[in-house]
């Protein structure tokens, strides 16, 4: 892998656009996707915010979603943030009957966890392994992290017990919104997870 690379964004539904601009600045290329063909020509990918049961849907009427299955559980880095944390986890609560995930994470996640869209935030959250000082949270209709497993690692919480950013292996969420901030640190980071699996 050459030291920028190939890092696709899930453009079906969501800040697309953001986390393309944040990935350059993190010295990546970016390229969104949409079709499974696009999918097998990036090393890595980002499922970004928007709302989470579109996205699934969408991902299934493209034919995305068992090639997505496939590239997680071979060991393709991927960044999910807010609905991105949700299409990672491998359950959630509070989601439609009929919702599907990408899953990879030993997680269960609450969609809509923080409120409606009238509840949303902003917070300084410490992230564990980032340096620079807490980063600036953007929480809008957020999920949380309800529990994790054995192998995930929680890098972020409030208040010590609402968990918002994990990692398991190659795979890291978070339920707040890093692309909307113009702090590109949890970019970097994955770009670097990215780095160290070539």
């Amino acid at each position: 892998m050459t030291s920028s690379p190939v890092v696709g964004v899930l453009a079906l539904q969501g800040d697309v656009r953001e986390h393309a601009m944040a990935l350059a600045e993190a010295d990546a290329v970016a390229r969104p996707i949409r079709r499974p063909e696009e999918l097998a020509e990036v090393d890595a990918l980002v499922i970004p915010g928007g709302e989470s049961t579109t996205m699934s849907k969408l991902a299934l009427l493209f034919g995305l979603m068992q090639p997505l299955r496939e590239r997680v559980a071979a060991g393709m880095p991927v960044y999910g943030s807010c609905a991105g944390m949700i299409m990672l986890a491998d359950k959630i609560l509070d989601g439609r009957d009929d919702q599907e995930t990408v899953g990879g994470i030993d997680m269960v996640v609450r969609r809509n966890a923080f409120g409606r869209q009238n509840e949303s935030f902003e917070q300084a959250i410490e992230v564990r392994g980032l340096d620079g000082g807490p980063v600036h949270g953007v929480f809008i209709r957020a999920p949380w992290v309800e529990s994790v497993g054995e192998g995930v690692e929680v890098l972020a919480a409030l208040d010590h017990e609402r968990i918002v950013a994990v990692r398991q292996g190659s795979l890291l969420a978070t339920s707040f919104h890093p692309e909307l901030t113009g702090d590109h640190r949890i970019h970097r980071f994955f770009v670097d997870m990215v780095r160290a699996r070539a």
